[in-house]
């Protein structure tokens, strides 16, 4: 418990930095709703003008933007790839940045094995995700609820909260099977972030692209499908997925760093 408390108190700083960008996003998005709706059908035949490519990157696909659901929807891709930086790159640095902040000899010489160490920390990780999530779906609530003139979509919102919570879980344990392998923490979270932008830019291919769509498997910014979750449907398969992905490289992360030499 003394570690995870630990963990909690060394990670406050940058946990209520991206809940306040969160946040900050959430309202400036909801702002930008209120001119878009004043427009109304008008800014869908606008929409519809843009590239299929840019519709993609902004994920604009098979949403009335017009509809506060609809454009909370589009605002998704951008939670997903927020919070999955947020949660890869702490998985990254929570194991690692022992060895950065020369503290790995006060932690290992404790009468704790180092399987109770990476399960403390990632008993910190998980707090630090589900908090994360609570701020963003609290601000989603107070600010959709703000500019919302129709029916509440508060349902909707929980639906895409529990697909972020997942997959940013699902990236946490990518950062943290990485972070295993180099003792350098800007390496690790530079190898992290890198993988996930790739994956980010390939879900945005498959988009633009239908021939490379077999790849879908490889990046998991494609295992949730906005309009289908806002509806409360998950694929079962996807879901599998993640669960196998996350196993394993949380199995990873403990054969790994059991016999890792660590630097001091």
């Amino acid at each position: 418990m003394n570690i995870v408390l630990r963990e909690l108190r060394a990670n406050l700083k940058s946990l209520i930095i991206w809940c306040v960008s969160m946040a900050l996003l959430i309202y400036a998005g909801m702002v930008k709703y209120s001119g878009i709706a004043a427009v109304g059908q008008s800014a869908n035949e606008l929409f519809n003008q843009l590239p299929e490519a840019m519709k993609s990157i902004l994920g604009m696909n098979s949403l009335d933007l017009t509809s506060i659901s609809g454009y909370y929807g589009m605002f998704f891709l951008y939670f997903m790839l927020l919070g999955s930086t947020f949660a890869v790159m702490l998985g990254a640095i929570i194991i690692s940045k022992e060895e950065r902040d020369k503290t790995a000899d006060f932690l290992l010489v404790k009468p704790i094995s180092r399987s109770k160490v990476i399960t403390a920390k990632l008993i910190a990780t998980l707090i630090n995700l589900a908090v994360f999530n609570i701020i963003t779906l609290l601000a989603s609530f107070f600010f959709v609820a703000m500019f919302n003139k129709g029916v509440p979509i508060n349902d909707q919102i929980i639906n895409l909260m529990i697909a972020l919570f997942i997959l940013e879980v699902l990236f946490a344990s990518i950062g943290a099977g990485i972070s295993v392998f180099t003792t350098n923490t800007k390496k690790a979270t530079s190898l992290a972030t890198t993988l996930l932008l790739t994956m980010f830019l390939l879900s945005a291919a498959i988009d633009i692209y239908d021939k490379i769509s077999f790849f879908k498997y490889l990046t998991p910014f494609k295992y949730f499908q906005t309009a289908q979750v806002m509806r409360g449907s998950f694929d079962t398969f996807f879901l599998f997925l993640s669960a196998f992905i996350l196993i394993t490289c949380i199995a990873l992360t403990y054969t790994t760093f059991q016999k890792r030499d660590i630097h001091i």
